[in-house]
């Protein structure tokens, strides 16, 4: 008997997909700078400026799709980054840090991107949600450490890369297993979005490493 080997889920099919763009983006612009120590806090200020509408407009685009099948589970409110990273930028700058840091093109269009991606049945914003939240439960804990030592940043600064009380590798687990269970209608555009949405942080980051000079 022929045994026809099982196609990959969803979650191997993202990583595959998008590997040589991921390393890409660890390397390109302020993203590569901070991961060698060489960032500045101005830098990483407004990388962090930038990136907030995304996690925004992820974070309220899962809140509209909650109930729904495909999206319950990764509306998950202890793993959303927005008032975090307000705070971080209240640690880092001040209270006023609305007026003191602006939002580039790139930070404004990549936000749009994924807000975008959230209309209709949401299907696309599952990629964006897997780009930025895995990326946070991963990688994003060595990044913390590089950037309390190279920056010298308090932990009430780092508060993007915090899960306190959770289990990260369960949480991981668990995020992995959702996307695998999950059946979105075209899952190749899924793959495409996740590829647009690392190209979008590559701008971004390079954006902000030319603002920061």
């Amino acid at each position: 008997m022929i045994t026809v080997p099982e196609s990959p889920g969803l979650a191997a099919r993202l990583r595959a997909g998008t590997a040589a763009l991921h390393t890409r983006a660890e390397r390109s612009g302020v993203v590569g700078d901070l991961l060698r120590g060489r960032g500045a806090r101005v830098a990483y200020a407004l990388l962090l400026r930038n990136l907030l509408p995304v996690y925004r407009a992820i974070e309220d685009g899962l809140e509209r799709h909650r109930d729904d099948k495909l999206l319950a589970p990764f509306a998950r409110k202890e793993l959303y980054r927005a008032p975090r990273i307000s705070a971080d930028l209240a640690a880092i700058i001040g209270p006023d840090w609305p007026e003191r840091i602006g939002l580039l093109p790139a930070g404004a269009r990549y936000a749009t991107r994924a807000a975008r991606a959230a209309e209709g049945d949401g299907a696309r914003l599952i990629a964006h949600a897997y780009v930025r939240t895995l990326g946070d439960l991963s990688g994003g804990q060595a990044v913390a450490r590089v950037l309390a030592r190279s920056l010298g940043l308090p932990a009430e600064a780092l508060g993007l890369y915090a899960f306190p009380a959770l289990d990260l590798a369960a949480v991981k687990a668990e995020w992995r297993a959702a996307l695998d269970a999950a059946d979105p209608p075209g899952p190749e555009q899924v793959l495409r979005e996740a590829q647009i949405a690392f190209r979008l942080n590559i701008a971004l980051s390079e954006a902000v490493r030319s603002a920061a000079r």
